[in-house]
């Protein structure tokens, strides 16, 4: 009588684990308590799960500082050969986004690192939020790795179908091959949101005689324990198992038929299924992301209709944007990103060594602030200033090499934002000033060097596709509790259920009302916006855009020139433009110059500004200079501070909303970061300020967030003929008491 051989799988997980570089050093230790440690301490007590586990550099850096016990834990697992460790980007870079050198050495100091606190050499990688372009393969050869994963939908792009993807394909480019897998939709929509039953279910479906199939997961580990509502249902309580310890025991009483195969071990000892030429593509979620707003929108209703209609053979042909449209939905994203290049060209010609900040820039290359969705981006202030911080902290050291320690300065027009017309950069030992002459005369990035610190890093308020979905959910639950105004129900949040949902399909705020605060800026948040603005306009009207713009001055071009001597450079932006009166005919003639001047070995900027009337008939109106701060004064943050000399405020916080009238001189700053900004006037001003908070999305629910602060300078001109107005306005820069 033959033997009958019971069919089989491999099953190969793969746990994603990241941090931002610059999150708030509490979050690590949460994320911690909440996800890592409980999952070393649950594979620990089930030694027959084998698994890749994926830790950024920037994670690994934490935990040595933090907990170097967790570090030995983990190579325990992997010295028993429980625990494969996965490679990638130290600093958790988008690969295609920085320049190839950096995309090898970040690949390399990762591998370095895993060989030196864990004895391994990494034949694996995690792609950064898998933002693949076809030609990675060859770069990620060339540092070293042999495979990596990405999501199923790169390969349900070319035409294949979750049943072809029960394996590695190899793609190459210029000869270099790559082995890649797929990650199933399906299985990580299941961990942890569906019973165990489930997964056992369908990985019982997929398993064959020969046992050469392999299913894969790979997500991210912050999921089982720090999404809202999963901690005790990952991890149980005293009186009950949770999700892992229940999946993970179901695993080993499979483990007959189920192989728990790390990827490594799995990819060096199969073939391929075929070859495969991969186009640019990220997971599913991230292309809606990257497309304009409404289209976002549209893009996502059209998936969720088409996921609950089952349409898998419409879907697999679905694409939303490209990646890289990010630095085109956001100037912000943009400016972050070229000033990286910037400064990689700096770090490079400096020796690109430690001493001339290439770690630095490396940790700046991270990939968290250079997109937005669900889960991170740049609307993420503090992380977005971190960046800025480790940007300049390289430029220095690079500079220090290039031009010595002692004074110097210099001016260069570039088209520094890639789009065809020059900018205007300043920059000396002190402080970097970047001026775009096309866009208003405007200030769109100053960095004080001794701080590292750009203080102009404001992110504007941008429609987002989401904001509809926000607006839908709110009418209804105001809807709802209009219907049911006698219950006690929680009104401000989605009411928490025994099994959670995933983020991906679910609705959370963590306050009510917030499409009520649903404002999109008209114009970019940089400094020295000139407004000619009507005598009733408020603070409040300013603040909300409820208003009307009288003269042709913002985001329009401005005529340029610069000086330079011993004493510094002078830069005089000027235009000729007009300004509308209210119930008049037609606009009066206004010239308008600006002059910024950049003393030599000062943190210091003045600001002249001469307004003439060359109209034949009187100018009557309210010219308003705008200053969009950052000084991480989110929440009332005590460190993050507005002084007005000589006046009381009734809230002092720099995110605080007021109007002081008759103010000479002020000062703003934030003694955490060591920056004070003091602020000196010719002609007294009136003084609004106001914060500027975005709403946006995350994985724990619409929130609000301070992104810098609006302040506004008035003036009221009352101008004859031919008459001419000035002011000047000196800021000084130190470091805060």
């Amino acid at each position: 009588m033959s033997k009958v051989h019971s069919a089989s799988i491999h099953l190969g997980l793969v746990i994603h684990n990241h941090q931002p570089v610059g999150n708030f050093p509490w979050v690590f230790q949460q994320v911690y308590e909440e996800s890592y440690l409980p999952m070393i301490k649950s594979l620990e007590q089930h030694p027959q799960v084998r698994l890749s586990l994926h830790y950024t550099g920037s994670l690994l850096d934490w935990f040595h500082e933090a907990h170097p016990e967790f570090v030995e834990r983990i190579a325990v697992l992997v010295r028993r050969n429980q625990v494969e460790l996965v490679s990638g980007g130290y600093y958790e870079p988008i690969l295609p986004s920085i320049p190839d050198q950096d995309k090898i050495a970040q690949i390399r100091r990762l591998n370095e690192r895993l060989f030196r606190d864990f004895g391994v050499n990494a034949s694996g990688m995690w792609i950064a939020e898998r933002v693949w372009e076809p030609g990675l393969p060859h770069l990620i050869r060339e540092a070293g790795i042999e495979w990596t994963i990405l999501d199923d939908v790169h390969f349900k792009n070319v035409g294949l179908e979750d049943k072809d993807l029960l394996g590695y394909y190899a793609t190459e480019d210029q000869s270099n091959v790559l082995k890649v897998y797929a990650t199933s939709k399906k299985m990580r929509y299941n961990i942890p949101w569906r019973p165990v039953t489930e997964t056992i279910k369908a990985l019982r479906s997929l398993a064959t005689l020969d046992g050469k199939r392999i299913v894969v997961m790979g997500d991210d580990g912050e999921k089982f324990g720090s999404w809202p509502e999963t901690s005790e249902y990952c991890w149980g309580t005293t009186m009950q198992k949770g999700w892992v310890d229940e999946f993970f025991t179901a695993l080993a009483e499979h483990s007959d038929w189920i192989h728990m195969t790390p990827l490594g071990e799995h990819a060096r000892n199969y073939p391929a299924l075929g070859r495969i030429y991969i186009p640019t593509s990220s997971y599913i979620e991230m292309t809606d992301w990257a497309l304009p707003p409404q289209k976002s929108y549209l893009f996502g209703k059209l998936l969720h209709q088409l996921e609950k209609e089952h349409r898998d053979d419409i879907l697999q042909f679905m694409r939303g944007g490209f990646w890289r449209s990010f630095l085109v939905r956001y100037p912000e994203v943009n400016n972050q990103h070229k000033k990286m290049l910037r400064v990689h060209d700096a770090v490079y010609a400096a020796g690109a060594n430690e001493e001339t900040g290439v770690v630095q820039l490396w940790k700046a290359q991270a990939n968290d602030t250079y997109w937005h969705g669900l889960f991170g981006g740049i609307y993420m202030n503090h992380v977005r200033s971190a960046i800025y911080h480790h940007l300049i902290k390289a430029e220095n050291a690079a500079d220090r090499i290039r031009f010595g320690n002692g004074q110097w300065q210099h001016f260069e027009f570039t088209d520094f934002d890639r789009d065809s017309q020059n900018e205007l950069i300043v920059e000396s030992d002190q402080q970097n000033i970047y001026i775009d002459p096309q866009r208003g005369g405007t200030l769109f990035e100053w960095d004080l060097r001794r701080s590292m610190h750009n203080v102009l890093s404001v992110m504007s308020r941008h429609e987002e596709g989401y904001h509809r979905t926000l607006r839908e959910y709110e009418q209804e639950r105001r809807k709802r509790e209009a219907l049911a105004a006698q219950q006690s129900a929680d009104k401000s949040s989605r009411v928490g259920s025994a099994q959670p949902v995933s983020p991906h399909t679910s609705v959370r705020t963590k306050e009510p009302d917030l499409d009520l605060y649903l404002i999109v800026d008209r114009y970019r948040r940089n400094s020295l916006v000139d407004h000619f603005l009507p005598p009733a306009t408020t603070l409040s009207d300013f603040a909300q855009l409820d208003f009307e713009e009288m003269g042709n001055f913002i985001e329009l071009p401005y005529e340029t020139s610069i000086q330079q001597d011993s004493n510094g450079i002078r830069v005089t932006l000027s235009r000729d433009g007009h300004v509308r009166r209210p119930g008049a005919l037609g606009p009066l003639q206004v010239f308008l110059s600006k002059t910024l001047f950049v003393p030599v070995g000062e943190e210091k900027l003045v600001v002249g500004y001469t307004i003439e009337n060359r109209a034949k008939t009187l100018l009557q109106t309210r010219f308003a200079c705008e200053w969009n701060i950052n000084f991480l004064g989110g929440g009332g943050n005590d460190q993050a501070y507005c002084h007005v000399e000589g006046q009381e405020l009734d809230n002092e916080h720099f995110d605080s909303t007021g109007e002081v009238a008759q103010v000479s001189s002020f000062n703003i700053g934030n003694c955490w970061i060591q920056q004070d900004l003091a602020f000196t006037l010719s002609e007294a001003t009136t003084l609004w300020r106001f914060s500027i908070d975005t709403v946006t999305g995350s994985e724990a629910g619409f929130e609000r967030i301070h992104q810098g602060s609006c302040l506004t300078l008035l003036w009221p001109l009352i101008l004859e003929s031919g008459q001419s107005w000035s002011v000047e306005i000196h800021c000084e820069g130190k470091p805060s008491r």
